[in-house]
């Protein structure tokens, strides 16, 4: 019996192989009749040749449209169609679908094929469509929402068998809703009001331009039109959301980078009564520590190490400004204490000098300062609401440099000794505190928050000799507004400034917004002239 299964294969094995390559060759006679119509002088040939090979997931499909997009495939004077590269002054050509090598031709031999804005849309859409089969995710999930941005009625059949096949979850969503937006144009009524149902759900500003396209065309189906409509209004509300929580979280943001930067504001200005108009110039010296970090990671350390340098910075630079601040308060401040004009006139010298002995050393240009890879770009949250990690990392950050330093206020001997002299230098003195080196160190710890401050801001923008200027005056703002002396005050100063610049930008502009932000502050003051949440301190005794 297995002798007679043996003859039985041995006699139709050549039949099996004959009829398995007719297949075979059926496809590949397919596809080279189809590339062969892509040499055809007729616009609306080349269209309907690229429309049926867009039906074929063939990554030779793909290499072939390419091709033609890019102006790699020629005709030859048989009118053959062939992929041609320049080899000097000839071309070599090959097979467009095999790869076989054909020879050499001259210009005289081959004639480029021409194609047109309309053809190039077509092969866009298909090579678009062919990517929902590729093997990597990447390029499955860009072609997805390519066809949500730019939806095509001639994707659903492919978008139908991308979907059966599709594991992944993200990639099926995006796909289900670039299938229910091709069926928007569909000649069925029922079809058409279960894609806008489905539709309905999204919270893509996309879907929603593709809505309004499609209310606005003429001789739209009642019923659709209402159902269209109906959409367009659950869209906008939840869009609406959408930007008004963007404005809070970009206000959040604001806030965050003017708590960094009068925190430590808070404490020279709100703990000890000094005005230090060079507080800004601290920040630019936190700014110009982290570049310099920077730059010796580049030099003489590994790339590898590179990400690394902005956590070194925070330390360094902490340790620069907190040493300029103290030899600041040894220098000038504290033959100044009861002279609070004086200490103005005398740091906002001491700001200029700082300036100019940058400028001196790095030069008046700015300097960029790289996000670390985990810093870099972000992510879309929902209804194209985009979160940068620098933003939300500085957000977070702030709040973490917040709660040490209510920490060291509240839970150290050092933090103890402040408050003491601060409620009451003589009786401090007199319990044997140093006072003069607790005013030094206190000093040096707010310059210390500035220059981490400046840390945090050179990943936002660039590090410049004036950068200190642009954030003092709003330094003062937020301790003013928020309570002199006290960190939950400055904390809700910060945010609450933030959020009212982000919101009044929009209506008034920036520059308007917060012209009207000052007038609020200066009658608020006028009722409140400690602020929202005031502590006692030595200013307030005095």
């Amino acid at each position: 019996m297995v002798c007679r299964l043996r003859l039985f294969l041995l006699a139709f094995l050549p039949l099996l192989l004959a009829v398995h390559g007719g297949f075979a060759a059926t496809d590949d006679a397919k596809l080279a009749s189809l590339v062969a119509q892509l040499g055809a002088d007729d616009f609306d040939q080349k269209v309907a040749a690229v429309g049926e090979l867009a039906a074929i997931p063939d990554p030779r499909v793909v290499a072939v449209l390419k091709a033609l997009e890019d102006g790699n495939l020629y005709v030859t004077k048989d009118k053959k169609v062939v992929l041609a590269a320049q080899d000097g002054d000839n071309f070599a050509t090959s097979d467009p679908v095999t790869g076989a090598k054909i020879g050499t031709a001259t210009s005289d031999d081959i004639d480029q094929i021409i194609v047109n804005n309309r053809v190039r849309t077509v092969i866009d859409a298909a090579l678009g469509t062919l990517n929902l089969f590729s093997p990597d995710r990447d390029a499955r999930l860009a072609a997805a929402l390519d066809l949500i941005k730019n939806p095509s009625p001639t994707a659903g059949p492919a978008l139908v068998k991308a979907l059966a096949a599709e594991q992944d979850a993200a990639i099926r969503q995006d796909m289900t809703l670039a299938l229910a937006e091709a069926r928007l144009n569909a000649p069925d009524k029922k079809v058409q009001l279960a894609a806008i149902a489905e539709l309905s759900g999204s919270m893509d500003p996309a879907v929603f331009n593709i809505l309004s396209a499609l209310h606005d065309s003429t001789g739209l189906d009642p019923d659709v039109k209402k159902a269209d409509e109906n959409a367009l209004a659950a869209i906008s509300q939840r869009l609406q959301l959408v930007r008004i929580g963007m404005t809070l979280f970009e206000g959040l943001s604001l806030g965050s980078i003017l708590l960094l930067a009068a925190i430590g504001l808070s404490i020279t200005f709100g703990v000890m009564g000094v005005i230090n108009m060079a507080h800004g110039e601290m920040i630019m010296l936190g700014a110009y520590s982290t570049y310099v970090v920077q730059q010796l990671f580049v030099g003489y350390l590994p790339a590898d190490w590179l990400d690394a340098y902005l956590i070194v910075s925070l330390p360094v630079a902490f340790v620069v400004t907190a040493a300029v601040g103290i030899a600041l308060e040894r220098s000038v401040i504290r033959f100044l204490y009861t002279r609070p004009l004086e200490t103005l006139l005398a740091t906002w010298g001491v700001s200029l000098i700082l300036q100019q002995f940058v400028r001196t050393i790095f030069g008046s240009p700015n300097k960029a300062v790289d996000n670390p890879s985990y810093m870099t770009g972000g992510f879309d949250l929902i209804g194209g609401a985009f979160i940068t990690w620098n933003r939300l990392v500085i957000l977070v950050f702030c709040f973490i440099v917040l709660g040490v330093l209510g920490l060291i206020l509240k839970r150290t001997s050092f933090g103890l000794h402040m408050r003491a002299v601060t409620q009451n230098r003589d009786m401090a003195a007199a319990m044997g505190i140093p006072t003069a080196r607790i005013d030094a160190l206190t000093f040096g710890l707010g310059s210390g928050i500035a220059g981490i401050a400046g840390v945090a801001l050179s990943q936002i923008g660039n590090v410049s000799p004036n950068l200190g200027t642009i954030y003092i005056v709003d330094s003062f703002m937020v301790v003013v507004f928020g309570g002199v002396g006290s960190l939950f005050g400055t904390l809700a100063g910060a945010m609450s400034l933030g959020i009212v610049n982000k919101l009044l930008e929009p209506v008034a502009g920036a520059v308007l917004g917060k012209v009207v932000v000052l007038i609020a502050i200066i009658l608020f003051i006028q009722r409140r002239p400690r602020g929202l949440f005031a502590l006692r301190g030595r200013a307030a005794e005095n």
